[in-house]
C-alpha cells in the first residue's frame, strides 16, 4: 500500500503540472482549431523567467524560511506566469496573426509553431545553461515531510505544487465561465464570425486567449523548476504528454484537459511500476513509452477525448 500510494502521490504532482499546460493548448484549439506546438517553449520560458527574478531577490535563498519563502513562492509563480504570458503574446502576434489576416492553410501555421518553438528553444539555450543544471535556490525545505498516507510521505514541494495548479485551474474555470471575457472565449470558439458581428473583438479576445494559457503554462515552468532541474529543452517531453492528455480529455475542453492531466500523470506512474503486485511490471524507465502509448490509442479509439472537444461544453 506505501509504494501504491508514493507512485499515486507522485503521479498526482505530475499530472498536476500537465493539466496547467494542457489548458494552453486546449484554450488555442478551442479559438482557432489549430495545435500550438511552441507551447512547449512557453512553459520553458515560464521556468527561466520566475528563475531569473527569484535569484534576483533571495540569491541562494539558503537561508530564506517561513514568511520569506511564502512570499518568494508567489514572487516566483507571477514572474513566471507573466513570462509565459508574454513570450504567448509574442508568438500570437509574430507567428500566428500575419498568417491568420493573409488566410493562410493550417500547415503554414503548424510549421509556424515549430519554427518559432526550435528558435525559443536555442535563444534560451544561448542566455542560458544548455547543460541542463540550472536549479532554483533552496528556499524553503522543499523535501520536508508534512504527513503520510498509509505509509507514503508527502513532501512540502508536493503539496505545494498540487494546491497551486488546482487554484490556477479553478481560477480559469471560473474565468471562462463567468466573466465578460469567457463569454467572449466561448462565443469566438463556437463561431467566430457571428461573435464578431456581435461586438466581439476577435483579435483581441485571440491574444487574451494565448496570454492566459500562456500564463499557466509560465507558472506551471515554475513550479516544474523547483521540484527538477531545468534547461532549454525542458519543454519538449513535458509539452508533448500536456498535449496527450489534453487529447485524452478532450481537446478543445477545459475541464477536459484538467481531467486527462491528472489520469495521465497517475497513469504514466503506476501502470509500469504495478505497485500493487509488490514488484514492478516492466519498471519506471518505461514512464514516457506508457504516456505515448496512451496517446496512440486515444487517437485510435477516442479522439474526441472523454469529455469531448469543445470548448463551450467546459463551461
Amino acid at each position: 500500500m506505501s509504494d501504491f500510494m508514493n507512485y499515486l502521490i507522485l503521479g498526482v504532482t505530475r499530472g498536476s503540472m500537465y493539466a496547467l499546460i494542457a489548458l494552453g493548448y486546449t484554450l488555442v484549439y478551442g479559438v482557432l482549431q489549430l495545435i500550438n506546438f511552441a507551447h512547449s517553449e512557453v512553459f520553458m520560458s515560464g521556468a527561466f523567467g520566475s528563475f531569473l527574478v527569484v535569484h534576483a531577490v533571495v540569491g541562494d535563498g539558503s537561508s530564506t524560511s517561513g514568511v520569506e519563502a511564502v512570499l518568494v513562492l508567489g514572487l516566483g509563480l507571477v514572474s513566471g506566469a507573466l513570462t509565459g504570458a508574454v513570450i504567448a503574446y509574442v508568438l500570437e502576434r509574430v507567428a500566428y496573426r500575419p498568417l491568420r489576416k493573409r488566410g493562410a492553410p493550417k500547415l503554414a501555421f503548424l510549421i509556424s509553431a515549430i519554427g518559432a518553438s526550435f528558435l525559443l528553444s536555442q535563444l534560451f539555450g544561448k542566455l542560458f545553461n544548455r547543460l541542463g543544471n540550472n536549479r532554483f535556490p533552496s528556499y524553503f525545505n522543499a523535501d520536508r515531510t508534512l504527513f503520510h498516507v498509509f505509509g507514503a510521505r508527502v513532501t512540502l514541494l508536493q503539496v505545494i505544487i498540487v494546491v497551486a495548479a488546482l487554484l490556477l485551474m479553478l481560477f480559469l474555470d471560473r474565468l471562462v465561465s463567468g466573466t465578460k471575457l469567457g463569454r467572449g472565449i466561448r462565443a469566438t470558439a463556437e463561431d467566430a464570425p457571428t461573435a464578431a458581428l456581435m461586438g466581439v473583438d476577435i483579435d483581441r479576445t485571440i491574444s487574451r486567449t494565448f496570454i492566459i494559457g500562456g500564463a499557466l503554462a509560465g507558472a506551471a515552468g515554475f513550479l516544474f523548476g523547483t521540484a527538477f532541474v531545468f534547461s532549454n529543452t525542458m519543454g519538449f517531453i513535458p509539452g508533448i504528454k500536456a498535449f496527450a492528455a489534453a487529447v485524452l480529455g478532450g481537446i478543445g475542453n477545459i475541464r477536459g484537459a484538467m481531467i486527462g492531466g491528472l489520469l495521465l500523470g497517475i497513469a504514466e506512474n503506476l501502470i509500469p511500476t504495478a505497485p500493487w503486485t509488490g514488484t514492478a511490471w516492466i519498471g519506471i524507465q518505461w514512464t514516457d513509452v506508457v504516456a505515448f502509448v496512451i496517446l496512440i490509442l486515444i487517437l485510435v479509439f477516442r479522439p474526441t477525448g472523454i469529455l469531448g472537444e469543445r470548448l463551450g461544453r467546459a463551461a
